[in-house]
């Protein structure tokens, strides 16, 4: 089992460390003293060899330290890449900012601040390699049925099935469930390959045995009244226990707790956007990129309007009733793509294939995207954002939130001229239950980066899909 060899891979992986920590700051050395940049920073010959490499002492444990203290040695089976790399340069960082405190207070004045800035970079690039390489080795071995840790499901629920097919998709994981237990459901039953082997009491019986790395709590909700027993049972049998909550449709993937003088409180959503200063960096990125966007495309926009009211009578610019930010209505702008009607036919159905209300210019401009060009002035105006959910009229929107759920979280946030929705493929006539899905997951998980993100592949998925019609 797992276990059995846990210490011995830390240990490992701290020696590795160490010697990866050594080896970037001989690289540093190497390139400031025996390349050409040894004359770029003048003074710094000083100090003899013996003195930089005396630093390795305090350099090499400082740094497993603040590993340790950045929690670098827990495990890392479903860590995402990028979660680890954020790690390694907050590490890095903190080392560094520690390291030129301390040479200050030792007045310490001709240490060379290039070696020391070089180490930095060279430490996050050497350090992010090393660990991806351990990654990448233990995730060959977990496929091939080695490094295992073996896992019981204690309640069968949603929580446990969503579990076992996670699972089951990311084999290098190395998780393998041994089954479940349970009183509700008969034994045999099989979910995916993996079987209810029998009652919950039957884990007085399979503890003692010492073969699982995990419990894993799985309850049904109409079973909470019997956690804490199972879990004190499990902690007093010494296998690692955790707990899936069967209400992940309620608590969000990131959720936002505070601690009410020892009682641990979750926030059923929490929304980055609800911060003042993340709201104020967006609509700062808003202004600038409509303004932007106006002056970029106003030749666009003057030839499409010539278009438009060449090839079809009616106006140029078509507005329409949406819901936007805390559910107040406003209009918004759009190249008109449609022929002339009346208020009832247009607000009867969306827009689906080959539909005929759609002029020939207009298809074009629904294909392309170019329809939504006018949205700049809306969010100029802060009607709208850059990024966000698509806005919906209102009789669909009453519609909708009573079908779909959680469907009015995303009046939480701002609308926006594209989404993590639509470069996902989810527009125009597709699932609406989908789309939700990933407007929540936007704004549970909003971050500047993941704004630029979208904004970018907006211009390769977005702008151009099969589903605008």
């Amino acid at each position: 089992m797992i276990k059995d060899n846990q210490k011995l891979f830390n240990r490992l992986h701290l020696l590795v460390d160490a010697f990866v920590i050594a080896l970037s700051y001989l690289l540093a050395w190497l390139i400031k003293f025996e390349t050409p940049f040894a004359d770029t920073e003048p003074g710094v010959t000083a100090l003899s060899t013996e003195v930089y490499f005396s630093a390795l002492y305090y350099i090499v444990p400082g740094y497993i330290l603040l590993n340790y203290f950045f929690n670098m040695y827990t495990p890392k089976r479903t860590t995402r890449r990028k979660h680890e790399i954020a790690s390694i340069i907050t590490v890095n960082s903190a080392g560094i900012m520690l390291f030129m405190v301390i040479l200050f207070a030792l007045k310490i004045e001709n240490f060379s601040r290039m070696l020391v800035g070089m180490f930095y970079v060279i430490n996050i690039v050497m350090t992010s390699l090393s660990k991806t390489l351990i990654r990448n080795i233990l995730q060959y071995f977990r496929k091939n049925g080695y490094n295992l840790k073996y896992v019981l499901l204690v309640g069968y629920s949603r929580a446990a099935e969503e579990y076992i097919t996670r699972i089951n998709a990311n084999p290098q994981w190395g998780y393998v469930v041994r089954g479940i237990l349970d009183d509700r459901v008969p034994g045999g039953t099989l979910y995916k390959g993996v079987k209810v082997l029998g009652r919950i009491e039957n884990l007085l019986y399979i503890l003692p045995e010492n073969k699982l790395d995990e419990i894993a709590v799985t309850l049904a909700l109409e079973d909470y009244n019997r956690l804490e027993h199972i879990v004190d049972l499990c902690e007093k049998s010494g296998v690692h226990t955790k707990f899936i909550p069967d209400y992940n449709s309620l608590v969000p993937s990131r959720p936002y707790t505070e601690d009410l003088m020892g009682l641990p409180v979750i926030n059923i959503r929490y929304v980055p956007l609800t911060n003042t200063l993340n709201w104020v960096a967006k609509r700062a990125v808003d202004i600038v990129g409509s303004l932007f966007g106006i002056v970029i495309a106003s030749p666009v926009m003057l030839i499409t309007a010539i278009l438009v009211k060449c090839t079809s009578p009616g106006p140029v610019i078509f507005k329409q009733e949406r819901v936007g930010l805390h559910n107040k209505p406003f209009q918004m702008y759009k190249f008109r793509t449609m022929e002339l009607q009346k208020p009832s036919q247009e607000q009867k159905a969306w827009t689906v294939k080959d539909d005929p209300r759609v002029t020939r210019v207009g298809k074009i401009l629904r294909k392309t995207s170019l329809d939504e060009l006018p949205q700049f002035f809306n969010i100029l105006v802060g009607e709208m954002s850059l990024v966000g959910p698509r806005p919906e009229r209102p009789l669909f929107v009453e519609k909708f939130k009573e079908e779909v759920p959680r469907y009015m979280i995303k009046h939480q946030v701002r609308p926006g001229l594209t989404g993590w929705a639509q470069i996902n493929g989810y527009r125009g006539d597709t699932s609406i239950r989908k789309r939700i899905e990933y407007d929540i997951f936007y704004i549970e998980n909003w971050t500047m980066s993941m704004d630029i993100k979208i904004m970018f592949l907006t211009i390769f998925k977005g702008f151009i899909n099969k589903n605008a019609y």
